[in-house]
Order: C-alpha cells, then structure tokens, then sequence
C-alpha cells in the first residue's frame, strides 16, 4: 500500500475495516481485532488494517518500532488463543510523523475465528461479541467456502494454461446445443463466462478451479502432480514380475479418457476370434472392455486429487488391480456400498457425465458386477482397508484358454500356432483399399474379411471416424477446421465409412447427430 492509501484509511473514522490504538502492550485489545477482522460478518472480503502508534482521530502519534515490538505482535497469530489461526501481515510503516505498525488481517475462509474461546465481530466501527444469530451467519460462511477440491480456484494458473480450442471444440458441443452455442455466441458471452458456467473458471479469483486444470490443463502434473494413470504389466502374477510394458497417461482428462477407453478395449480386453466348430468362431475377451472401463472411471471420478500419487493400474498374468487414493467418501460406507453413493469431486463427475463417461446413476458398479460374471471372471472384490485408498481386483477369465484348448484337441487349431494367429489378427492394414461391402446368404452385409474393427483403409478415415465419435453434431466445416484437410477428402471418408458399416449409410444423420453403428 502506498501511503496515501494508508492515510486514507487512518482518516475513515467510519470504516469498520479500520482499528487504531497508541498501545504497543494491549495483547488482548490486538487479539480480539485480529478475531474480528478475520470473522469479517458484514461480508466486505477484503483485509482488516490494524495500526498500532495511531491515536481514535486518525492522527499519526509515532512509535519506537523495534524488532521485538513487531515479533511480539506477529506472535499474537500463534499464541493457541486465535482458533483457527488467520492469515496476517505485520509490518512497520514509516509516516512524516513518525513510524507505526501496520497489521493487514485476511478475511478467514473458516470462521467463526475464537479469540480465548470468544467469536468477536466488527459492529461498525466497534467491535464485540457475536451472538448467536451472527455465530448461525458464520458457520454459513464457513459452509460455503468449504468446497471440494475440484471446484476450488487453482491460484497459480491461469487462462493461457487451459486448451481452450478443446473446451470449445470437444466439451461445449456434448454439453449444451448447437442453438444455445450460437445464442451464447449472439449474446457475447466471453470465454471464462462459459467455462465459469460448468465450475471451469472461478470468476472472484479469475483464475481456473481445479477441474478446469484437469479437463484442459495444457501442462497438468504441473499444477496437479498426482493426476495421472500409472499402467503396468507384470509378468507373473505379483510385483516381483519382470515388468513387460508400462504407461502413464498424464494428460488432462479430455485426453487421457479416450485414450483409456481405446487402450482398454484394443489391450486389455484381448478380444480374438476362436473357432468352435469347422465352420463357426466365436470371439473371446480376457476382460470385459465395459466392466474394465467402468471401474477406472470410477477411480478417475471418485479419487483424491490431493494426493501427489498416481492412479495405480497394474495388470498380473491372472488379474487387474486398479487403486485409487481416497477411501469411501461421504454417505457411502462399506456397509452400504455400492448401494450408496457420493462425489467427493462433483464438478469432475458431472464433466465426465456430460461426455458420456459415468451415468450419475448409481447402477455403474452393479452393472460391472453383472457383466464379469457373464464373461466367467467371477464378481470385481473391493478391498477398502486401506483406509486412505480403495483396491479393485478384477480376475481375468478363463473362457479364451478353456476355448483355445478345446480347438486344440478337436483339431480346429494346430498346437504352436495359436500365438501367431493372434499376432497376424493384431496386424493393421492401411496401405490395401478394402472392396465394396457384400451381403451374405442371408442377405446382412458384410465387411471385408481382412478389415477388423479397429482397421481402417487409410489414416484419414480412422481421424474422420474417431472425430464423429467426439462430437456426434460435428459438420463437414468442423470437421475441415480440426482435421486440417479439404471438404472433398471429409467426403470421401464419409463414404468409405459408410460402405465398411461404420456409418448408417441410409439415415447418417437424425435429429442433427450422426447415426454411429459402431
């Protein structure tokens, strides 16, 4: 503060922000003016100034400012008799009349703030004990400063560190219309308007909350160390395993959520055709990719983000362990889980709602339950004694070796050759172009034999596909502005994916939305 501005303050007899003493021994007197301004009841969110060496008119009467003076006031903020502790600044300031000491006392964000066990609030320009009704006004303030993680501001961040062309293009067109888009755009609405809207931005510090960082964070174990999914495959089936393959996926959650989900059901489930008759295969997963996806989104969606550790997803020869840090939150206990649920991060869960990840529905773990007993991998087991972090163990199924095994005996498969059948179905093939799609006997079409699902003709048509898959209400000029490529190129794609039973090639768009069939 300059001191100007300090005058200033001296002379506002009337402000309540303002305390003036000529005492430099007055413990108590000082206390309790930390205590109120720190309780800050009339709600100005702004500092409280004591001044010690100032007399009740405002006038400068000076001071010998010595190192023990300002080390005596400083210690009034530790003593124990100001619960909880407030946030000040003691300093000496030197005025043409003398020198004095300045205290600057932040607004608490848990109030009420005790001194010797007694709430004492500004009343004007006096101050004095609260009552009950502003003891009920305080604990309301409390509350409401009290957020979660996620929606509290990221002070050291701020706009130039979010992606905001993938806030714009990915997240706004699954979160709200193409006419609310245009409204929003008609009316003006600015950029931190918009993210501020879905708890993104904290407008008050103007800086990013903590979900805005973790959906858009151009750097984000910059700001949030421990956000991040640490993969690893053990051979055998403990940590003492030779370590086969590992992976951390430490983008921000716009990124690392679609990559999980293609990790998952390209890697993990290890889907293969193996045949049961002469005639007929069938198709076998080590784990379900659903059940699998379920249970890491509901890591990434329930864990503390506190914690500097990383999402733990380690993969043995005879299961999968997903730990998350934070222990049941809320309502939800183990004696009442899965049945009972609470968000320890809200705005995190209703972003990865809106983006088609987790359903808010409470169904998500029972679902996952159903879905592995069906494939023979027996139910996930929750271990939550760990008391700061729940364990997921997720068993893998015997179905694909009992199957393999069987087409060995009955002589469908020649024994050897099973491991380089699966590395030949792995192969992509990019550089053949697939004939047109035929129909079968009994008159369904049919893809190319060569063409897996995860195959496509050429690199364009993949990104054109995995585009739709982002932004179902995507037009061919979003789809030329991020794909960087010419309209003639999009349609071409368009066609092809058509013709290989990616696109409902009757009805490709309805109600707006492209018909996606696979």
């Amino acid at each position: 503060m300059t001191i100007d501005e300090i005058r200033a303050l001296l002379n506002d007899l009337e402000s309540d922000r303002v305390e003036r003493t000529i005492s430099t021994t007055n413990t108590d007197k000082f206390g309790q003016a930390i205590c109120a301004f720190a309780n800050d009841l009339p709600d100005h969110r702004q500092p409280g100034y004591l001044f010690l060496g100032v007399m009740d008119d405002g006038k400068v009467k000076g001071l010998d400012v010595t190192d023990e003076l300002l080390k005596n006031v400083a210690a009034i903020r530790t003593d124990g008799n100001i619960q909880p502790q407030p946030s000040m600044t003691v300093e000496k300031v030197s005025m043409g009349e003398g020198n004095i000491v300045m205290v600057k006392v932040e607004p608490s964000i848990f109030p009420p703030v005790r001194y010797k066990g007694r709430i004492w609030i500004r009343i004007g320009p006096r101050k004095g004990v609260a009552n009950e009704n502003d003891e009920h006004i305080l604990m309301e303030k409390r509350r409401t400063n009290v957020t979660s993680f996620d929606s509290s501001p990221c002070l050291n961040a701020t706009i130039d560190d979010l992606d905001l062309q993938q806030f714009k293009h990915y997240y706004l067109p699954n979160a709200m219309t193409d006419d609310e888009i245009e409204e929003d755009r008609k009316e003006g609405r600015g950029i931190k308007v918009q993210l501020s809207s879905f708890g993104f931005y904290d407008t008050r510090y103007d800086c990013p909350t903590n979900a805005g960082m973790l959906f858009f964070a151009k750097n984000l174990r910059r700001f949030i160390p421990g956000a991040y999914i640490q993969y690893v495959r053990f051979a055998g089936k403990d940590r003492t395993g030779d370590i086969l393959m590992e992976h951390e996926f430490k983008a921000n959650l716009c990124t690392t959520l679609k990559e999980l989900e293609t990790f998952v059901d390209t890697t993990i489930a290890n889907r293969r055709p193996i045949p049961v008759s002469s005639t007929r295969e069938d198709i076998f997963v080590d784990y379900p990719d659903w059940a699998t996806r379920e249970l890491l989104m509901n890591a990434i969606c329930h864990r503390d983000y506190t914690s500097n550790g990383p999402i733990q997803f380690y993969q043995y020869d005879d299961r999968i362990e997903i730990m998350n840090h934070g222990g049941l939150y809320g309502r939800a206990n183990e004696a009442n889980f899965p049945k009972v649920n609470d968000y320890r991060n809200i705005v995190v869960a209703e972003a990865m709602k809106v983006l088609g990840f987790v359903n808010r529905h409470s169904r998500g773990v029972l679902r996952v339950q159903k879905d592995l007993k069906a494939n023979e991998n027996g139910e996930a087991v929750y271990d939550f004694s760990y008391q700061t972090a729940v364990m997921v163990t997720e068993s893998k199924s015997p179905r694909g070796e009992r199957a393999m095994k069987e087409a060995i005996a009955n002589g469908l498969v020649i024994e050897g050759e099973e491991k380089r059948s699966q590395k030949r179905s792995d192969l992509t093939i990019l550089d053949q172009k697939p004939s047109k799609m035929t129909e079968n006997s009994e008159g369904k079409v049919q893809k190319p034999s060569f063409l897996t699902e995860n195959e496509f003709p050429s690199m364009i048509v993949k990104n054109v596909y995995e585009a739709l898959k982002l932004n179902r209400k995507a037009k061919y000029s979003w789809l030329q502005d991020n794909l960087g490529v010419s309209e003639s190129t999009i349609l071409r794609a368009i066609n092809d994916l058509k013709e290989l039973g990616y696109i409902n090639p009757e009805h490709s768009k309805i109600k707006g939305e492209w018909q996606l069939l696979k």
